[in-house]
């Protein structure tokens, strides 16, 4: 749906001219309903997919459908949504160690706001994009929790008590969770095949719960500062994470307040913006 939504934006090095490509796409579909064509296209390609694999519901996952959320509800405004909360430093970790995102630049902590700006310019755009995720793609999803088809999953409850959420999820579809024994582990050939997704879920056999407090010894003290500045301790309360504030704290992390935050926030909008064509 990224893609869907990005329909007529393409790479500037495309032959036939990108700012043409745009303009002519944004005239043609200018004249008639977009959401309609947008919204037959993913009936087709969701009901292909349903109608080969004999199923009657396709969840679409991926953390970064915080950018599009807004044309989403525009097409399916009856869709429930699953939000799936983790620890922010459990997922900065986790960024760290599956993807090898550096989380703190060499030249930190920066001097000012223009030198965190230039920092951010410098970035790969790939590790410009994990960081934002947090930045700005955590405070945007989170504010979806009241929407009233939104089911809330806290990962470190789905992984203590993996078949009273998962029965609860199946619920909230508006299926009978009784039909689901337990919370197996079944390897489907798919994720062996795609080169989307986190590989370590080929190594499970079994959900368990060592993720949830590894990123205290994964994360460096200079790195919870990042993350605690990033994200901000405000968010961190709101989203129930306060243990874990107190934690980084006594590990010598401080409290830098909303201004701090809203700097990163300002910086990677600004970073944002310039991707967009």
């Amino acid at each position: 749906m990224l893609a869907v939504e990005a329909f007529g934006r393409v790479d500037h090095r495309h032959p036939a001219g990108a700012s043409l490509i745009q303009d002519a796409t944004s005239e043609f579909l200018g004249r008639i309903d977009r959401n309609i064509v947008s919204r037959a296209f993913a009936d087709a390609a969701y009901g292909q997919y349903l109608a080969a694999a004999g199923k009657r519901t396709f969840i679409d996952k991926t953390p970064r459908y915080w950018m599009v959320l807004d044309f989403l509800d525009s097409l399916y405004p009856e869709a429930p949504h699953i939000l799936l909360l983790r620890n922010p430093y459990a997922v900065a970790a986790s960024l760290k160690s599956t993807w090898g995102i550096p989380l703190v630049p060499e030249s930190w902590p920066p001097a000012s706001l223009s030198c965190l700006y230039d920092l951010v310019l410098r970035l790969p755009p790939d590790i410009a994009s994990s960081l934002a995720d947090l930045v700005l793609g955590l405070p945007t999803l989170a504010a979806y929790r009241d929407r009233r088809q939104t089911q809330v999953v806290r990962y470190e409850l789905l992984v203590a008590r993996p078949d009273e959420e998962i029965r609860r999820v199946i619920a909230g579809l508006g299926y009978d969770p009784t039909c689901i024994a337990s919370a197996t582990m079944e390897q489907a050939e798919y994720l062996r095949s795609s080169r989307f997704g986190d590989r370590k879920i080929l190594e499970r056999t079994a959900v368990d719960d060592r993720s949830v407090h590894t990123w205290q010894t994964e994360l460096s003290i200079q790195e919870m500062q990042a993350i605690t500045d990033a994200v901000g301790a405000e968010l961190l309360i709101e989203l129930g994470y306060e243990q874990e504030l107190r934690h980084v704290k006594q590990a010598g992390i401080v409290d830098r307040g909303r201004a701090v935050t809203e700097e990163y926030r300002q910086v990677f909008r600004t970073w944002w913006d310039s991707r967009r064509p």
